[in-house]
């Protein structure tokens, strides 16, 4: 069961589904890396800072082993 638009080919859900993967993959290796899941707060304003710090940490980590790649460097099981 698919909720989408009337004649969407198969090709295109899998597509949809496939990108959900990466979506829920970068989650947990957020919440692996930079404790995006490591709150206990009781205000809507603290929890939002929390989380706002960790994608911004997330953020900087994916974009330095991105440039790290593009320079050549070599990955290692940590780094990927």
């Amino acid at each position: 069961v698919c909720f989408g638009k009337r004649g969407t080919r198969l090709r295109e859900l899998v597509r949809v589904a496939g990108s959900r993967w990466a979506v829920e993959e970068s989650f947990q290796t957020a919440k692996n890396e930079v404790g995006l899941d490591q709150y206990q707060v009781r205000r809507y304003d603290a929890w939002y800072a929390h989380i706002t710090l960790a994608m911004l940490a997330a953020a900087f980590l994916v974009a330095t082993r991105a440039r790290e790649v593009a320079k050549g460097a070599p990955t290692t099981a940590s780094t990927r």
